[in-house]
């Protein structure tokens, strides 16, 4: 890993640059509109969005991390002996995401049968959010194509999970407003969702480009 010049705080400039961009400036959900499909299902109750969102944000950042593990230290050293690591990458890092939540699911159930009744159906969809192998693929070219290592990557995971946590909030908060506001019956369900999504997308989308890694 390349080494990073500390602050006065002993926090590196270049991981709060990644962090931010992730988060925010390249907000995985606003900006890539990847994971839209539970953004818009999930966030009718804020108790519900919140549990989603926090489940993301812990599989996004260990998962960015594994599939960095066995792209960067197996299937690159790999190449040379006739593996095509950009052509095999995809499907390893689905293979992960996928072992990863149904460990996790199984550790939940004989940990605390509480909190695995308490997700429900929200830990199955993990497997299917776009939003966590998109952020393991831009991983590949935004991290690692820059020469970086295991915490920037570290970083760069809990920074995009944290950025859809986030929207993820953001729309739940509002959409908890509109049940007592008065809405055109014409807009009324996912004609005004939509509309609120494409608000907030564009006020992260006019911050694009302010933060780069």
């Amino acid at each position: 890993m390349i080494g990073h010049p500390t602050g006065p705080e002993g926090v590196s400039p270049a991981l709060l640059v990644i962090l931010l961009s992730a988060a925010l400036t390249d907000n995985i959900l606003l900006t890539r509109f990847l994971g839209m499909c539970p953004f818009l299902s999930v966030s009718r109750q804020v108790r519900s969005a919140f549990g989603m969102g926090l489940a993301v944000l812990f599989v996004t950042t260990c998962t960015c991390v594994l599939n960095y593990w066995l792209y960067a230290f197996v299937l690159v050293p790999l190449e040379p002996y006739g593996v095509p690591a950009e052509s095999l990458k995809l499907i390893l890092f689905i293979i992960v995401i996928a072992a990863f939540v149904q460990l996790m699911e199984m550790l939940i159930e004989r940990i605390s049968m509480t909190l695995y009744f308490a997700l429900g159906i929200f830990l199955p969809l993990i497997t299917v959010n776009c939003a966590i192998l998109g952020t393991s693929l831009f991983m590949v070219t935004n991290v690692t194509g820059r020469g970086f290592g295991t915490m920037d990557v570290l970083v760069y995971g809990f920074g995009s999970g944290a950025g859809w946590f986030l929207a993820m909030m953001l729309m739940a908060g509002v959409r908890y407003r509109l049940k007592n506001a008065r809405v055109p019956a014409a807009l009324e369900g996912p004609g005004i969702t939509l509309i609120i999504a494409g608000i907030m997308a564009m006020a992260f989308v006019v911050f694009g480009g302010m933060i780069k890694l």
